[in-house]
């Protein structure tokens, strides 16, 4: 017997909601249409199931398929039969990457590129309600990412395959649809074969998943598109192109009606087209040309949003709806002075990221992906660089919102391989598709300033070969957005002739990665090229070469925050070359760079120590400070605390800088034209190392020598988190002194709590060689930190979260449920 709990809430438009985005080209509509519970009595489990409630025969109907999922790993024989029975499977929820639960294990087939994490097989079934109503419509199902190899059946019937785990994909259910009756909707993903990436890719349905009911008449998957091709500050020209599908049996007389939305919410502009006829099965472009006045346009740390808000018309009725969000701006490349935005010309400052998160894998809450762009942001990177595949629709959501310009890859690689089962296995067969759909789902953010067609692809030897790829690559992209540039992280470029042979020349903005002297002498050979560093070293040199060769567009480093995989040797599983840490704390590289970039007075301050010559007691912090013959610890607590010379250097783009210890003057030093550090050679004492700006400019920093471990500090990064997949809150544990000063080496087990109506949703720290699990309520602290993020499990109430550890005062803090 089955009970069934219906509850009915009607969809509402988000249009007063811009932070409710259900992916691109479906907008328009928040996640919460019906949920319907089964309870499955006679010893079965309990079954979630999506309730499609009567609603008008106008709009569209998209519901988040977040939860109910069963879940198993491994193979299942006959599982996507709809009668199979899935009784004993896990019930999770999606978006989820199981791999990131582990365990660590060096003998894990996909070896330190993958993080020594597992892959392998896994199945998800889900059981989705659609009413009588419904009849008559069309239904379709949206995947944003799948990793990988995926399959997906309603009903005992394949609806496709997809290699690439990366892209999104979706699928018309209705032929197998059971209108007025349960569907089962089920997906196989394949991570078995390794090595299949050269970092951490993770496995399983790790992005957002919704149910979409249409009327036959309705806008196409990413089917609004808009462009901006007139900007000024006076009035802007907005250019909005609609494809409507004809899905019914007869011919349709079909209307497109759109209104124009500001970032405050008001209509700024009305249009509407001709009627045009639509074949039965056929489909038909339509295009409106509107004038925005003073626009307020969007530009680098100004994510201003419009959205342009779409109906479709037959017969006076709406038959479908849909809303896109977009930025009025202009930019483009020029050969000979770089990049411009908006009429202003400056230099992109990028940072490339891969897509997993530490602590999440590569199921990331769109609130871990805001912190980092903003952690960037504030030692002054104004671009990243997806690095090397489409990034998830809520990151770019992110860098719109923040203003971050951005790059979006799509390969690793085409037809040559990097690991045997990669990529090139499948390239030949979908890489045009691939591109396309990626275009399409993206081409709306105004962040994207580049397509790339690929990272360090080795077809480029054979030339011809090569060429025949990549135009094909541009061509896609171009026939989806005109609007945009092509690039490619060019790989050893004067080793296979790609400046001679004409493969560099395909390309809109010639990119490369390192080499910033060939890259600048393949302008001189030929100026009218336009160029940009795709992927560049923390070297001085390099940033020296960008910041005095006006035609050197921008670059960006590798990379911006440490990530996951790409491991040298057991035990690491991250890789240390990031910017930031893994937890977002920035490296003393990362305050280098800061003094380069920032447009406000900085200055910083590291101890700059060669390394002992045998392996400290605490392998993970010499692993996470590797790179080099010397190592810097932005600190004033070296090991020994004996009279010793310390090498002090300060970062800072202050004409002058002063450096004083305990009160007492070291002396002042002159900026140098070389962006070379300011040193000095300091005899330690313990107490305050102190660096300040002279000229009246307001800029210093103290390093104070840290005591004995004496208690937690609690330090979250909001004061309300909220109950969704996105919605959660990082807080920061330090194991501080009795002054509250941070004690570097501290490594105390730190243990997590939540009470009151909140749940711990993962833990971290930046120690590139621990193995302990991310997904656990415990964590050492690693440089005298850790990190928990938080997730409410109610809409409002309060919660507190404590950390404890033996020897030391406990920590707490206090959060509240809800959003802003």
């Amino acid at each position: 017997m089955i009970v069934w709990l219906r509850r009915w809430r009607l969809a509402e438009l988000c249009i007063s909601v811009p932070e409710v985005i259900c992916g691109a080209g479906r907008e328009f509509m928040k996640r919460c249409l019906l949920v319907g519970i089964a309870i499955v009595l006679n010893g079965m489990a309990l079954q979630s199931q999506v309730k499609m409630a009567p609603q008008p025969a106008t709009g569209r109907r998209a519901t988040e398929l977040s939860e109910g999922w069963r879940f198993v790993k491994g193979e299942a024989a006959g599982a996507e039969a709809e009668d199979f029975s899935d009784a004993s499977w896990q019930q999770v929820s999606v978006p989820q990457d199981w791999a990131i639960a582990g365990p660590f294990d060096k003998d894990n087939k996909s070896g330190g590129a993958g993080a020594f994490l597992p892959g392998g097989v896994s199945w998800y079934r889900r059981h989705v309600m659609l009413t009588t109503a419904d009849a008559g419509k069309h239904v379709f199902v949206e995947f944003d990412g799948v990793m990988a190899h995926s399959r997906v059946w309603l009903n005992g019937h394949l609806l496709g395959e997809r290699p690439n785990g990366y892209v999104s994909f979706g699928y018309e259910l209705t032929p197998y649809a059971h209108f007025g009756g349960d569907n089962v909707l089920v997906v196989r993903t394949d991570t078995s074969q390794q090595p299949a990436s050269r970092w951490y890719e993770g496995a399983g349905v790790y992005r957002k998943v919704r149910l979409v009911v249409e009327d036959p008449v309705h806008v196409a998957q990413w089917g609004t598109y808009v462009t901006t091709p007139e900007v000024s500050a006076a009035k802007a020209k907005v250019r909005v192109q609609v494809r409507v599908l004809n899905g019914s049996e007869k011919l349709a007389a079909a209307q497109v009606s759109v209104r124009l939305m500001a970032p405050d919410g008001h209509v700024v502009a009305n249009g509407a087209s001709k009627e045009s006829e639509i074949a039965a099965g056929g489909e038909h472009g339509f295009e409106l040309l509107m004038t925005v006045t003073s626009p307020d346009r969007w530009d680098v740390g100004h994510g201003a949003m419009y959205r342009a808000v779409v109906e479709v018309k037959t017969g006076g009725k709406v038959r479908d709806s849909d809303a896109v969000n977009f930025g009025i701006r202009e930019f483009h490349f020029d050969a000979a002075t770089g990049f411009w935005l908006n009429g202003r010309n400056f230099k992109i400052y990028g940072a490339c990221l891969h897509g997993n998160d530490g602590a999440f894998g590569i199921a990331v809450p769109a609130e871990t992906y805001r912190v980092r762009l903003q952690a960037l942001q504030a030692i002054g990177v104004n671009a990243v660089r997806a690095a090397h595949n489409p990034p998830s629709p809520e990151f770019l959501d992110q860098a719109d919102r923040l203003g971050m310009l951005a790059m979006d890859e799509m390969f690793d690689m085409w037809s040559n391989a990097k690991n045997p089962y990669d990529y090139h296995l499948d390239f030949a067969k979908w890489h045009v598709q691939d591109t396309k759909d990626a275009a399409m789902r993206d081409r709306n953010h105004p962040s994207i300033i580049l397509w790339s067609a690929g990272n360090e692809i080795r077809d480029t030897p054979n030339a011809a070969l090569a060429k025949a790829e990549l135009a094909s690559i541009v061509d896609a992209f171009h026939e989806v957005d005109p609007s945009r540039p092509v690039t490619q992280a060019l790989f050893r470029p004067n080793v296979s002739h790609d400046y001679d042979d004409g493969l560099a020349d395909l390309l809109d903005v010639v990119g490369q990665n390192y080499r910033t002297n060939e890259l600048l002498a393949a302008h001189a050979q030929k100026p009218t090229r336009k160029i940009i560093g795709t992927e560049n070293t923390h070297d001085r040199d390099q940033w020296l070469a960008l910041r005095d060769h006006p035609e050197f567009s921008g670059e960006f480093l590798w990379s911006g925050t440490d990530y996951l995989g790409e491991s040298r040797r057991w035990p690491e599983i991250s890789r240390s070359t990031g910017l930031l840490d893994r937890t977002d704390w920035p490296h003393v590289r990362g305050l280098e760079r800061e003094s380069w970039w920032s447009s406000k007075p900085v200055v910083h301050t590291a101890r700059r120590v060669k390394p002992a010559p045998k392996a400290p007691t605490d392998p993970g912090y010499e692993l996470q400070q590797m790179g080099g013959e010397e190592t810097a610890f932005a600190d004033w607590t070296p090991e020994s605390l004996a009279p010793h010379e310390e090498n002090v250097e300060v970062y800072s783009n202050c004409k002058d800088v002063e450096l004083l210890l305990n009160g007492t003057s070291l002396g002042s030093k002159a900026i140098n034209a070389d962006a070379s550090p300011r040193m000095w050679s300091v005899a330690f004492a313990p107490g305050k190392l102190h660096a300040v700006c002279g000229d009246g400019v307001k800029a210093e920093e103290t390093l104070t020598t840290a005591g004995n471990p004496d208690r937690i500090l609690l330090l979250p990064e909001s004061a309300q988190v909220g109950d969704g997949f996105d919605d959660v809150v990082r807080v920061r544990a330090e194991v501080v002194d009795a002054n509250g000063v941070r004690v570097p080496r501290a490594s105390e087990e730190l243990h997590f709590a939540v009470s009151g109506v909140g749940k711990i949703a993962a833990v971290d720290n930046a120690d590139m060689g621990s193995h302990e699990p991310f997904e656990a309520t415990s964590r050492a602290a690693f440089d005298g930190m850790a990190v928990v993020w938080v997730r409410a499990t109610a809409k409002t109430g309060r919660m507190r979260v404590t950390a404890s550890a033996e020897g030391l005062k406990s920590g707490e803090t206090d959060l509240r449920a809800g959003k802003n």
